[in-house]
Order: structure tokens, then C-alpha cells, then sequence
């Protein structure tokens, strides 16, 4: 029987998320680099570009015997650690993911959760996230941070104020 395959992450040298990405799935790996677009401004022009979400991150999804495969491609430095241990991601967190950005307009901002106090436990009532549990840590009636524990992340979505309920 074949091991189950889970999602981690691994650390990249800085701005080779896509090349990584790229390299990985050439070699056959599962990965996923999110990438939402942007506007850039230049001084004669404007841009969308597509920016991956996460700065220095590329997931994957591999079973425990692929990890060497992974740790030998040309721009990987490691797997993201928790607790002594590669990361497991849930898939749920990759699914919400996933979904969040398929939406028109959608806009994240990751900001490192260090620092952050935790203040007001939150429930989403709607939308891509509806169900999902987070703390609103600094900001206004409109943005909640949902911390992605096995990251050590914070995601910043704007919801509008009535798709959120205290706990």
C-alpha cells in the first residue's frame, strides 16, 4: 500500500517561487505555488503580474519518500519545520486557499505572525472561509487575520463586517 501523500512546505531561495514550482512539477512532484495578481506601478506604465502569495514558499504534496527528491531540486534550502518536524499542511488550509484566490478581485496580504497579540476569537459566517475560526489582530471593522498555525503565518483577508460573528 502506498504511504499517504500530505502537503508541506518548503523554504526557497528568495524570489525562485516560480521557478521552483516549475522545476518540481518537471521532475514529477505535486506543488503549488499561489500567485495572485497585482498591479505594479513603473514610472511609465501600470502592470498585472502575478506575485506569489507567499514569499520564500512553494507547498507540495508528496508521501515521506519523495522529500530527498524534493530537498535536491536547484533552489530549495528546506522544508518549513514545526516542532522539530516538515510542517504537514491540511489540505482544507490549501483548499480554502485555493478557493479564495479563484474569487474575482481577491486580495491577501501575508504578514509574519510574529509580534501579534491575540485578541478577539472570530467566526466567518459567509463566504470562502464560512466556518472557519480566527482572531482579529490589529485592524479596522473589515480585515481578520487567520493564522495558518503550520506555517507560522498570518493571512489578512478584508471581509465585510456582517460575514463575522465573536466567539
Amino acid at each position: 500500500m502506498e504511504p499517504e501523500k500530505k502537503w508541506y512546505a518548503v523554504y526557497t531561495k528568495p524570489r525562485w517561487e516560480k521557478k521552483i514550482d516549475a522545476r518540481l512539477i518537471r521532475k514529477g512532484i505535486e506543488s503549488w505555488c499561489p500567485l495572485q495578481k497585482i498591479e505594479r506601478q513603473w514610472s511609465d506604465r501600470k502592470k498585472i503580474i502575478e506575485d506569489p502569495l507567499f514569499k520564500s514558499y512553494v507547498f507540495v504534496k508528496i508521501d515521506p519518500s519523495e522529500k530527498t527528491n524534493v530537498l535536491m531540486t536547484d533552489g530549495v534550502l528546506n522544508f518549513v519545520h514545526y516542532l522539530g518536524k516538515p510542517a504537514i499542511i491540511k489540505t482544507e488550509e490549501i483548499e480554502n486557499i485555493k478557493s479564495y484566490l479563484a474569487e474575482k478581485d481577491a486580495s491577501i496580504f501575508i504578514i509574519s505572525s510574529e509580534g501579534f497579540q491575540e485578541d478577539t476569537k472570530i467566526k466567518v459566517k459567509q463566504g470562502v472561509f464560512m466556518g472557519n475560526e480566527g482572531t482579529v489582530l490589529r485592524g479596522g471593522k473589515k480585515k481578520v487575520y487567520v493564522k495558518l498555525e503550520s506555517l507560522g503565518q498570518v493571512m489578512v483577508v478584508e471581509f465585510p463586517a456582517e460575514f463575522l460573528s465573536a466567539i
